[in-house]
């Protein structure tokens, strides 16, 4: 695929009621996005939403018809609030059939704690792939273009390297980072400018309140590295050289 192809688009949706009242940090939808971002795919949209059925299914259903993948996260658990699998059964009217593949894995993982709510994992819509891993012994479920994940951050974390063999790569992103020492006001005008004059660049602006040195970081990125080196050259045609920092810094936005 060539940077001027349109790359894949994705769609999460992140699951549990302990999100949304503030129980819990969600720490999975910035891994799912640094990964699909190296695999050169475009998250465009992440929703969050209750556990429950009719929620689930109804948000699903508006996001895979809009995207080429969808992902969850959470809902996939043994206890009554882990209805994911029942929600994406009755979106495309299927039944939950037992895995077999699952049933043996929960088998050999639990041993002799195995009860009927563990089992209720093993139950998948009715025409679910496995998508098997060279990186881990538990697969990927799969149905149409949306893959079910779970929501414990550090499983989460390691079922990243099978979706990285299961999507492919396409054309990475690239990012470059400008340090200035500007505030927002004062190069607003101009970036509204630039990303005009560079539409194969993602343009960002995050104020950086709490450092003394840095008041501005601008990003770019693009599956071109020489559309972003275009824009970034033209960025600092029209900065004063002493409120630039750094003209190539880490892409990271935290702080």
């Amino acid at each position: 695929m060539s940077p001027t192809e349109r790359p894949r688009s994705a769609a999460a949706l992140i699951i549990g009621n302990e999100l949304l009242t503030g129980k819990t940090e969600d720490a999975n939808l910035t891994v799912l996005a640094r990964l699909l971002f190296r695999l050169g795919v475009t998250l465009e949209r992440a929703i969050f939403c209750r556990d429950e059925v009719e929620v689930i299914a109804a948000e699903l259903d508006a996001l895979r018809l809009k995207h080429d993948f969808v992902f969850t996260s959470g809902g996939v658990g043994p206890t009554h609030d882990d209805v994911t699998l029942q929600a994406i059964a009755k979106l495309f009217g299927c039944p939950l059939v037992r895995s077999r593949v699952i049933e043996k894995l929960m088998s050999e993982h639990y041993q002799s704690r195995l009860s009927p709510r563990h089992l209720r994992m093993a139950d998948l819509p009715e025409g679910a792939e496995l998508l098997l891993s060279n990186t881990s012994s538990w697969p990927l479920v799969k149905l149409e273009n949306i893959f079910v994940l779970p929501g414990l951050p550090n499983i989460f974390q390691q079922k990243m390297a099978g979706l990285a063999e299961a999507l492919g790569q396409d054309v990475p992103f690239l990012s470059r980072g400008v340090s200035t020492l500007c505030d927002e006001g004062e190069v607003g005008d101009l970036l509204e400018r630039l990303s005009v004059d560079h539409p194969e660049v993602a343009i960002g602006s995050y104020p950086r309140w709490n450092d003394r040195q840095v008041s501005v970081l601008i990003t770019f990125d693009s599956r071109s590295k020489a559309a972003v080196e275009r824009a970034v050259d033209d960025l600092l045609a029209h900065l004063p050289a002493d409120k630039v920092v750094d003209d190539n810094c880490a892409r990271s936005v935290g702080g």
